[in-house]
């Protein structure tokens, strides 16, 4: 007998199977956040479209890698992942990263266009800036300690600086600032400097609105210093304003570097702008100047994550009580629309006792005297037949008198 199948089971048949993500990463289960973002950087690097032009296989491979990113450095979608497999995950859900320079005019003008809606989109790094760096080509600036530089960047191009520390600045603390007055778009890249000479990306934070700047930093202070993923609040929001609320702490990680050894140390700025250049002003510090600011950071920072542990337990407060609340709003209707059923009956058995409505009764009126006037026309029509035909009485006053007439004398 012929097994008969399901239209979503032809369906499932014709998807591709999609590979253990850190198979495709080539990692471990246990691995760090440090080491998916390595493995990473590398593969999309080796799989990047603007390398292997007019290749699918490579094309394909570099959105399988992208996917499984995805998956892998978002903490929750991990958890999700490792608790119950791809079932767990909605693939719609992910978001990808564009790379401005593989875009034609048109679709850049989109991007462009809902960016300027509020659209949070992510985007990536130029693979020609990241090729160029890890062949060691790239053309690194000197950034002294407290000499801020302004300069200007093209759309994905960067700028590298290097930067050396001694082992006291190291042990007080590294901090490096970038900031933007006309609030241009860009990236704070930290590279490890390979044996070889060659860069290859550590770190990556990209700019976030800041009053009237926009503004990035990075923070090595010898203690965790965490950072807030904007881009995930701000898509949350657009889709559940609730759910954003609650989740709004949970893109709030540490950074994967707490501290740097003396040395020379390399930082880069890329334009992120879509059509323009980006301005920006870098400057690097020593944290020992600023002893004040270091302890408040760590003090807040440790407020919030408290924060983010009574928020979780709230959550499933807020939930019940707006079940309850919307349990109660629903009974509100019901019983506001059974009260108004009710007078209505009771005022229509009210209104039934009336004997004749009032406009029934002026048309009887109206009838009545129509019928007495056709009567009384009746009357006058037949009152002079009937005279007629009755013989005239003689009146007293109209006797009929004979004269004799006189005869002459």
């Amino acid at each position: 007998m012929p097994i008969h199948r399901s239209k979503s089971d032809k369906q499932d048949s014709t998807k591709p199977t999609r590979r253990d993500p850190y198979e495709v990463l080539g990692i471990s289960r246990n691995a760090t956040d440090q080491e998916i973002k390595t493995a990473y950087r590398k593969m999309a690097l080796k799989y990047h479209p603007d390398k292997n032009a007019n290749d699918t296989e490579a094309a394909d491979k570099f959105n399988e890698v992208t996917f499984s990113n995805n998956i892998l450095s978002d903490p929750e979608k991990r958890r999700q992942y490792d608790e119950a497999g791809f079932e767990a995950v909605e693939s719609g859900s992910q978001e990808l990263e564009l790379d401005l320079s593989s875009l034609g005019t048109v679709n850049t003008v989109f991007a462009a266009l809902f960016s300027k809606l509020g659209v949070p989109i992510k985007t990536t790094i130029s693979a020609a800036v990241l090729e160029e760096a890890l062949n060691g080509k790239a053309e690194i600036f000197p950034l002294d300690l407290g000499n801020p530089l302004v300069k200007k960047v093209e759309k994905q191009c960067a700028h590298f600086y290097s930067v050396s520390i001694t082992e006291e600045e190291a042990s007080s603390g590294f901090v490096c600032h970038v900031k933007s007055s006309d609030k241009s778009k860009f990236k704070l890249l930290y590279f490890d400097v390979d044996e070889n000479g060659g860069l290859s990306l550590a770190l990556q934070e990209d700019s976030a609105k800041n009053g009237k700047v926009t503004s990035a930093g990075m923070y090595f202070l010898g203690f965790p210093v965490y950072r807030l993923d904007y881009a995930a609040t701000s898509m949350e929001a657009t889709n559940d304003p609730d759910k954003a609320f609650f989740k709004k702490l949970d893109g709030f990680q540490p950074c994967e570097i707490t501290e740097l050894k003396a040395g020379n140390h390399v930082f880069a700025v890329y334009g992120d702008n879509f059509f323009k250049s980006a301005s920006y002003t870098i400057e690097a510090l020593c944290a020992e100047s600023c002893k004040e600011a270091k302890e408040n950071l760590r003090d807040v920072e440790s407020q919030i994550l408290e924060k983010r542990a009574e928020l979780s337990k709230f959550e499933t407060e807020y939930k019940e009580v707006l079940q309850r609340f919307t349990e109660m709003t629903s009974r509100y209707a019901n019983e506001m629309q059974a009260i108004d059923e009710l007078l209505n009956n009771w005022n229509d058995i009210h209104a039934s006792y009336k004997v004749v409505p009032p406009l029934k009764r002026s048309c009887s009126k109206t009838k009545s005297r129509s019928e007495s006037n056709e009567v009384e026309i009746e009357d006058k029509d037949t009152e002079p037949t009937k005279t007629r035909d009755r013989p005239k009485k003689k009146r007293w006053y109209n006797l009929h008198l004979k004269m004799e007439k006189h005869r002459p004398c």
